[in-house]
Order: structure tokens, then sequence, then C-alpha cells
């Protein structure tokens, strides 16, 4: 069976076929790096290293590229604000990002293209259009002409004559209509800039995708992906300047994941419900924030809230305790002679439901519900008296593959108990044998206290933070 992807531009699901075999060329829109990133971009974040790491896992070779925006309007504002220079200010907040991402679990793009530096092939891309008759240069700022490009809106499935009654130009904008859009903007005193044939200035915002992508992954690729908020003007943008650019389609998939509220409300700055990434992983477990954004299929909107990712917690630590169960069980399995086959025919049959819900527009959610579905079975097996090395085996292997392929670790870290606690505990454990049942209850409080819970099974006193 191959991956089926639901594709914005047809608004249907297409099975994947890419533009060489076994190769996936994939470019994501990274964010705008003024300030740390809230929870809405860390969605896609996660959503879209997902889907890299499970092309990966069947076998596909990807080049993931990630953009930095690191000049536009929200930057030079904070940089005056701040009193530092624009580069800066995008250092740290790259830097802050990859941090943040990274401790949620995503993995280093093959390519993080910035704007700064790919500023010839931007200037390159749009001497192109003009050569072309797709733009025009008006006192210093160049323009698309949107309607010189035959099909626009059809990312966003509006009608240009649609787009054209609500378009407006503003102040100081000097287009030949109201729906072209800025590909170069002349620089005001003081700012940032670069030269170029229509003098000082910078890229709009949308050119810049256009040309890196071209640059780093060539004329079409196979997928385009980004937050639902960008699939316009942002993305449709985008095509029209890349596909009368290049001649050619410019991405074969696009792939759009859905908002995030707040308790059932948008999130805005201005309804005080923003929530960055930056607070949110010094809070809360990031393996559990991931584990809470890959519940919910990523194209279905989310509601956030830390009622809910108490909940995702609590799930979240039945699968890891089910792994863990059956690794400690390991220590006293047999190598049983009887038949035990069609437990290793049940752990393959998830494992294949695993990769058939993955396979469906990379279901997270489903895919999650046969995690819980593998750790059911495997704890039922862990109900008998004697238990097989092969079957653990299987089930510990398959349950930390399935999970690392939603970039989801369940080895628990164990952190080293110091002298004071190993002793508490040996003490705890002769007291029981001593049958002084009220020094080992005492212990255990004491333990706690320490935030180390105790649980005593038939192969031993076990422990774990709280």
């Amino acid at each position: 069976m191959s991956i089926r992807i639901y594709n914005t531009l047809t608004r249907k699901k297409e099975p994947f076929q890419p533009i060489e075999e076994g190769k996936v060329k994939m470019y994501v829109c990274g964010p705008t790096v003024y300030n740390y990133i809230h929870i809405g971009n860390a969605r896609p974040a996660i959503v879209f290293d997902t889907v890299r790491r499970y092309f990966e896992y069947r076998g596909y070779g990807v080049h993931y590229v990630l953009n930095f925006t690191d000049v536009d309007d929200k930057l030079i504002k904070a940089a005056n604000e701040m009193g530092e220079e624009v580069s800066d200010i995008a250092d740290r907040f790259i830097t802050a990002y990859k941090e943040d991402v990274g401790t949620l679990g995503v993995k280093e793009a093959v390519d993080h293209p910035r704007v700064t530096e790919n500023m010839d092939e931007i200037i390159g891309f749009i001497k192109g259009l003009i050569d072309k008759g797709f733009a025009y240069e008006s006192d210093g700022d160049v323009y698309f002409r949107t309607r010189a490009f035959d099909g626009y809106g059809k990312l966003s499935h509006q009608s240009i004559d649609e787009l054209r009654s609500g378009a407006r130009i503003e102040v100081g904008e000097k287009k030949e209509d109201p729906l072209d859009f800025t590909l170069w903007k002349e620089a005001k005193p003081g700012e940032i800039s670069w030269e170029s044939p229509w003098g000082e200035g910078r890229p709009g915002w949308h050119i810049e995708c256009s040309a890196m992508a071209k640059k780093y992954l060539g004329d079409t690729i196979d997928i385009h992906a980004g937050g639902q908020d960008l699939t316009f003007p942002h993305h449709e943008n985008e095509i029209a300047q890349s596909e009368a650019h290049n001649d050619t389609s410019f991405a074969r998939y696009w792939m759009h994941n859905g908002y995030i509220n707040i308790e059932n409300e948008k999130m805005s700055k201005s309804l005080g419900n923003f929530v960055l990434a930056h607070d949110l992983v010094k809070e809360h477990d990031p393996q559990v924030i991931r584990f809470f954004m890959l519940s919910v299929q990523y194209r279905h909107p989310i509601n956030f809230s830390n009622e809910l990712l108490k909940g995702a917690k609590s799930s979240f630590d039945r699968l890891k305790n089910a792994y863990e169960n059956v690794k400690h069980r390991k220590a006293t399995s047999l190598d049983l002679t009887e038949n035990y086959q069609e437990w290793l025919d049940q752990i393959t049959a998830h494992k294949e439901q695993f990769i058939k819900e993955m396979d469906d527009d990379f279901n997270t959610a489903n895919a999650i519900s046969v995690l819980f579905d593998l750790a059911k079975s495997a704890n039922l097996y862990l109900q008998n008296e004697q238990t097989h090395s092969q079957v653990l085996e299987a089930f510990e292997e398959v349950l930390k593959e399935l999970s690392n392929v939603l970039g989801l670790e369940l080895d628990v870290q164990e952190e080293l108990l110091d002298e004071e606690i190993e002793a508490l505990i040996e003490e705890r454990i002769q007291a029981r044998k001593d049958r002084n049942f009220e020094r080992a209850d005492q212990i255990r409080d004491e333990l706690k206290e320490q935030n180390i819970i105790l649980e005593d099974t038939s192969q031993g006193t076990r422990w774990k933070r709280g």
C-alpha cells in the first residue's frame, strides 16, 4: 500500500508519487525570527518532522528544507525597539528556535536557508520575472502582475474576480492593479537594505521561499508544507511566482496543518492567551507536548489547555509503563517450548495496522491508538505466570520502533539516586524481610517526600519519580 496525502491543491487524498524514486524533496515554511515561537509555530515543526520521520521509516531519503525569515518589518521594528542590529536579533532567535524544537524531538533540517544569505538568488529571481513580463518596477518597488498568471487562486480555491473585489491599494503603494503583490521594497531611511537594479531595498515576504526552494530543491518539489494560515496569500503567491518563473509546476503536494485554540478560543496576543513554546517546555515534559500535538490528526484544529496536557501525560505514562513492565519482566522470562507464534502474529498485526494508519495521510491520532492496543496486548501477556523471552523482546522492539517513528521515546531516563536514598531503599527491603512493616511504610513515606515512588512487584521493588 502506498502513502496517501491530502493535497490542498486538489482537496483530495492522492497516492504519493515522488519526482525521483525513493527520494522526497520537502520544503516547510519556517518562522520569522524576531521572538520566541508560540505553540502555533511548534505544531507544524512537530507535524512535518513526523511526516519526514515516517517517510524515512518507509525507506525514503528526505531532503528536508526549512527556511528562516531573518529580515522583514517585524525584525526591523524589534531591532529599533531593542537598539540592536537586525542580524543579532535573528541570530539569537534562530538559536532559540533550534533549541526549543530540538527539545520537542524535532530533527535538524538538511538545509536551513536564511533570506539574508540568499539575496543574490532572490534578486536574480525577481529579474527573471520582470524579463518575462510577470513583474514591474515602480519608483523603487517591484510588484508581481497577478492577472498575468493564469490560474491564480487555484490553491485557496478562489476566483480572481472574488479576490479583486476585496483588494485595495494601500497608501504609498504604486501598483498597476490592487491584486498585485510586492516582490521588492524600497528601503526607508536607516533601514537595513541591499543594492539591487531597482535601488536600495529588501525582498517582499513571498519571494524568498520561491527563490530558496528553487536553489535547494529545484524547479519542482514533491511537498510544500506549512500552517493553514499560509495557504493564502503566501503559498498562493509562491505558486504564481515559481510557476511563472520556472515554466513548470511548483509543488506536487501541498500540506497544511490546522490551527491551535487555547481553551476553545483562538490564540492571540490581544486575548492574552499567547503561549510561547520556550516557556511551555520549561513547565511540561517536552515529550508529553509532542504526544499531545500528535494525538489529533494534523489537518484538524487542536484545542490546548493545561488540563488536556495533564490528560496527555497520563496517557503517555501508560505507554511508558507498559514498555517498562515488558523490559522488567524480561529478566525472569524463559525459553519455553510451547508454541507462542500466536502472540508474535498479534504483534505483527499491530505493526501492520500502525503502518496502514500512517499511510492514510499520516494519521498520527489513529497510529497512537494502535500503540495503545499494542500496549494492552503486552499487559495482557504479562498476566501469564511464565513468559517467553522472544515474545517480550518482540513487544519491546515494536513498541520502541513505532514510538520512535512518531519521535516519542519510551525509555525512561533514570536519574541516579544519591547515596542516602539508595540506603533507604535497601533498608526498606531488609525491613520487609524482617517483617518490620512499620519501618518499611515509614521509609516509603520518606521517599515519597523525595518524589520517589516505590512499586513492589513479584520481581522485586521498582521505583520511579513522581
